[in-house]
């Protein structure tokens, strides 16, 4: 797989990079994230992130896969294990396999874990009020507002791009994905064998890109070449999870789409949108397409883009 950075022809600039890690040291040395005794309990910030993060994913469910800890957390597998061990002997956690799957291990809290938990939330809920009560409520809105658009923002540069081959099993099931989410939006519902055929947007022929957040798929978008000779491609089903959007990554699928194309020596790209997608249709305006007749033949197609790319930078 290659994985593709947006932006990844535009230095970053210094200043941007002392300013992010200033309010790291500022924000974990505010909340006490280096104190081996995180809010006052006996125990560090990872242990009390751990316990937080089993309690979260218990609700409804009888445990956590460790392995789903362990890259939601972005821990290494052994120091995971080490965490969970000295919780269960404290009598916080409790493990033990999978009802449908032995050989996954799962991780639930004991009543003891909740009360701690219980405890947790309080007294991070009281932190967060006494620094918040130090603001007038305008100032409150506009730190909320901002702490909005940074998790927003963070949460989109921490997605990664990655071309795969438009016939693998996370191709199809992002295609399944937008099947089922357009076939709910579209009046008269969506035929899923009108989807791109997997050998058009793979290999020289086109290409499917996958966004991950946290190993899971959470969007797609696909190119394939519609006439070398005259170096058109089209970009097809751009698509993001619901739980994923308003991050901005819709635009991001696009502009890797267009890097895409151009590194394929493509001097223009092409789409179609149906006319129930009024933020598709908004979207690719405000990324420079241009309204243009009817091109193919799709039944869904009712409004038609183009844009022209520059050549692609070379390194």
């Amino acid at each position: 797989m290659e994985t593709r950075h947006e932006g990844q022809s535009a230095p970053v600039a210094a200043r941007d990079v002392r300013s992010l890690r200033r309010f790291n040291r500022y924000f974990t040395r505010r909340i006490g994230a280096l104190d081996d005794h995180y809010l006052g309990q006996d125990r560090p910030l990872g242990e009390a992130r751990l316990l937080f993060e089993i309690g979260e994913s218990n609700r409804g469910r009888e445990g956590t896969a460790l392995r789903e800890l362990r890259t939601r957390l972005g821990l290494d597998a052994g120091y995971l294990s080490r965490m969970v061990k000295a919780l269960e002997g404290q009598g916080l956690v409790r493990v033990g396999v999978d009802g449908e799957d032995s050989r996954v291990r799962v991780a639930a809290l004991t009543p003891a874990g909740r009360s701690e938990v219980a405890e947790q939330n309080r007294r991070a809920d009281a932190l967060a009020e006494g620094l918040l009560r130090g603001l007038t409520p305008a100032q409150r809105g506009e730190l909320t507002d901002a702490l909005g658009a940074a998790r927003r923002l963070l949460r989109l540069a921490a997605i990664r791009v990655e071309a795969v081959d438009g016939g693998s099993a996370v191709a199809r099931a992002c295609l399944d994905a937008y099947a089922a989410d357009i076939d709910q939006r579209f009046p008269e519902g969506y035929d899923p064998a009108t989807l791109v055929p997997s050998h058009e947007v793979s290999g020289d022929s086109g290409a499917f890109l996958v966004a991950y957040e946290e190993e899971l798929a959470v969007g797609c978008g696909a190119l394939r070449t519609l006439d070398a000779g005259a170096r058109v491609g089209e970009i097809k089903h751009v698509w993001v999870h619901p739980d994923a959007r308003r991050l901005g990554l819709a635009r991001r699928l696009l502009g890797e789409l267009e890097r895409e194309a151009a590194e394929r020596g493509l001097g223009v790209v092409r789409l179609d949108t149906h006319a129930a997608l009024t933020e598709a249709q908004a979207m690719y305006r405000a990324c420079g397409y241009t309204e243009i007749p009817r091109y193919n033949d799709d039944v869904y197609g009712a409004h038609f883009f183009e844009k022209r790319l520059p050549p692609a930078r070379r390194p």
